[in-house]
């Protein structure tokens, strides 16, 4: 039990750490000996030893994050199917910037926006985070309210959309961590985000010029 119990520690502070260094050095740049070191382990291999890998790491870091996204996402759901292009973005925007209530979240959302095309948005093959959840379900329902436009558009202009989302919130959960004043109050954001992601997805199709 002992074992377990300290086992379970171990992950949990190495976790901890990553998100810290993922969220402030960046995906790319953090080292695992690094993450390691700020966990307080001496064993170099504890990373792989938890979770196989780096990029095990960081798939958990995600699982955990979307997780709390889909638990915010879950009371809203079942009316949704009804829902317009802006009601839909509001549930996906309102269940993402739970993420900015705490420090922990803040730090994911710093991490999420540097691996947002990693969902799968573009092949229609979900990230394994994403797969058979609520919030698939919704990016399924935002691309019905866009059929009219070719499938190609519209699924690059989805893809590009979660991205802008995603930005503009690690932008905002970095405002939280440093301490610095926004230009806007919380709902006026979270309202603003809605409303430029509604008119990206649903400006019309471009017409090419004739040469």
């Amino acid at each position: 039990m002992a074992r377990t119990s300290a086992g379970h520690e171990t992950r949990e502070r190495l976790l901890r750490a990553a998100e810290e260094l993922f969220a402030t050095r960046g995906v790319e740049a953090a080292l695992t000996r690094d993450i390691t070191r700020l966990a307080g382990q001496s064993n170099p291999s504890a990373v792989q030893y938890h979770f196989g890998s780096r990029e095990g790491l960081l798939d958990a870091i995600m699982a955990d994050r979307q997780e709390r996204t889909e638990q915010a996402l879950a009371p809203r759901l079942p009316a949704l199917a009804d829902a317009d292009l802006p009601g839909l973005l509001d549930a996906l925007v309102a269940a993402e910037a739970t993420e900015l209530h705490t420090d922990q979240g803040r730090r994911c959302l710093r991490i999420s926006a540097q691996v947002s095309h990693s969902s799968g948005v573009r092949t229609r093959t979900p990230h394994p985070t994403l797969a058979g959840g609520g919030y698939w379900r919704l990016i399924e329902l935002v691309e019905d309210r866009i059929a009219a436009l070719p499938e190609p558009i519209r699924l690059e202009r989805i893809d590009l959309a979660l991205t802008l989302i995603g930005a503009a919130l690690a932008d905002r959960a970095q405002q939280h961590l440093t301490g610095s004043t926004p230009l806007t109050d919380e709902e006026t954001f979270l309202a603003d985000l809605v409303t430029m992601s509604a008119a990206m997805l649903s400006a019309p199709t471009p017409q090419r010029s004739a040469s």
